[in-house]
């Protein structure tokens, strides 16, 4: 599928060479995961039920991974291997719901980390797809 660009720029997210970039880098993509999560813990209680009680670990991971996903350096790759999102969420029941409440609370979470304009609009799309993609049960 192609992503028009916006005019003047050279990718869908702007003119930086990846979206890591776009962003800010490490520092940015770190705030936006603590904001995540703290959004989790605070007003999620359907996201929060399927964390552990300590989310260090998950926050960690979480950063490590979307680095990689953005064009940044592949930490979790380099740590772990391939992600393979899928198997690794199949325990975790996510239907719908689930898929929509992860997506407003990440939502929220590139509200608070600034991410706007042309990159916003292009991880909205590529995150959106994420989310659905991990469903692995119908809800009811």
């Amino acid at each position: 599928m192609m992503h028009s660009r916006p005019p003047g720029s050279l990718h869908p997210w702007g003119d930086s060479p990846t979206p890591f970039e776009e962003i800010g880098g490490e520092d940015v993509v770190r705030a936006l995961v603590e904001n995540f999560y703290d959004l989790i813990e605070s007003g999620s209680p359907t996201l929060r039920a399927l964390l552990p009680a300590n989310t260090a670990t998950t926050r960690k991971k979480f950063f490590m991974y979307l680095s990689g996903w953005l064009g940044g350096p592949p930490l979790y790759e380099e740590r772990y291997g391939h992600p393979r999102l899928r198997m690794r969420h199949l325990p975790f029941p996510i239907g719908d719901h689930e898929a929509q409440e992860w997506l407003r609370c990440m939502g929220l979470a590139l509200d608070q980390t600034g991410v706007d304009g042309p990159l916003r609009v292009y991880l909205d799309r590529r995150l959106g797809d994420l989310a659905l993609h991990m469903r692995n049960r119908g809800d009811s």
